[in-house]
Formats: C-alpha cells, sequence, structure tokens
C-alpha cells in the first residue's frame, strides 16, 4: 500500500490490516528462523561426532590394511579388492523441515558382514581391514547427508533472517506511519467539520 494513500477510513482500515498481517508474518519468520538453527545446532554437533569417529576409523582401517599387505603382500590384496562389489543400493530421498528440503540418505547395509571373497589365502587382517572400511562407508553416508542438510538449513536462515529483517525494519515502520498519518488526518477532518457545524448552528 502507497505511503501516501488518501486518508479516508477505508484505507486506514486496510492499512491497520496490512499491519497486522506485517506483525503476524514477522513472528512466523522469527519462530522459523529459531527452528532452523535449532536444527543447523544439532546437526553440527552430530557433524562433529561423526567427524571424529571417521578420523579414528579410518586411521585404524589403514593399520590393518597395512598389516594385510604385509602379511600377504600388495598384489594378492588388490586381487581380493577386486571382489568387492561397488556400492549401488544408495538411494536419495528428503524430508521437509519448516519448507526446507533435507536430503535422507539410504542404502543396504544388510549384506556388509558377509564375506565377499573366499577364506582361501585370507587372514585376519584383511578381514579387519574390510569390516573397518565398512565402518568408515557408514559414516561417510550420514555425514555427507548432515552436512548437506547443514548447508540447506543455513541458507534458508540466511534467507528467513532477510525476511525478518525486512518486515521489522521497513515493512512494519511503513504501515505504522502510514496508520498513524491516516488516523490523524481522519481525526483532523473530523475536528474541521465539527468545528464548522457549530458555526453553522450559531448563525441560524
Amino acid at each position: 500500500m502507497n505511503i501516501n494513500s488518501f486518508p479516508t477510513k477505508g484505507n486506514l482500515i486496510i492499512a491497520k490490516n496490512s499491519l497486522a498481517l506485517a506483525k503476524q508474518g514477522y513472528e512466523l519468520m522469527d519462530k522459523k528462523r529459531n527452528i532452523l538453527i535449532r536444527e543447523l545446532m544439532s546437526l553440527i554437533s552430530q557433524a562433529e561426532s561423526i567427524q571424529s569417529q571417521i578420523d579414528s576409523t579410518f586411521s585404524y582401517a589403514y593399520k590393518a590394511l597395512q598389516r594385510a599387505n604385509i602379511e600377504l603382500g600388495i598384489s594378492q590384496v588388490n586381487a581380493f579388492a577386486f571382489a568387492i562389489p561397488i556400492e549401488d543400493s544408495v538411494t536419495l530421498k528428503s524430508r521437509s523441515i519448516m519448507g526446507t528440503e533435507i536430503p535422507l540418505v539410504q542404502y543396504d547395509n544388510t549384506k556388509k558382514n558377509t564375506p565377499d571373497f573366499g577364506l582361501f589365502n585370507t587372514n585376519s587382517a584383511l578381514d579387519e581391514a574390510k569390516l573397518q572400511f565398512e565402518k568408515v562407508k557408514d559414516l561417510t553416508i550420514k555425514l555427507s547427508m548432515i552436512e548437506n542438510a547443514a548447508y540447506r538449513l543455513a541458507y534458508n536462515i540466511k534467507k528467513t533472517q532477510k525476511r525478518a529483517n525486512s518486515l521489522q525494519n521497513i515493512t512494519i515502520p511503513n504501515y505504522e506511519t502510514l496508520t498513524k498519518n491516516i488516523s490523524n488526518a481522519l481525526e483532523e477532518k473530523e475536528r474541521e467539520e465539527f468545528t464548522r457545524l457549530k458555526v453553522i448552528k450559531s448563525r441560524i
């Protein structure tokens, strides 16, 4: 609504309704921002925990792989590595948090404990390396999902913050000023009309 709208009761009603709507919109934006921030803080905490697990698991997995390379030979371990199937069960879905689409990664991990190569010419070091790298895969999938979700939440928090600031600092003050100006103008007209009627009555 134009800040210079003609002072009428109709425009005053429109201005008041717009002001109420802007305040309601700001409250909703503020609530949405707070919810998204809480979700983001939770994801950041989870990401830090998983990253720490990945670092330690990677370290243990590489040590197990080194032992297998030493005991079996690099060429033989490399041959066994080709027996590991490519992970093709990963599916990507999504869920919504206050209108923000969050990725949800799913995959079939029911076969991760089944052997992919024969027990002949293998040892416990190779089995341990495979087990630890399976854990790394699990953690990496979880971390990628969490980091992607955190990025999207951060982007939407920034966008929501801009909208909330616009409502709080521009839209609401403009409608408050408009409502006040129209109210003052109508009151002034009423006073002028009352004075005019009073003068007319005195002359009659």
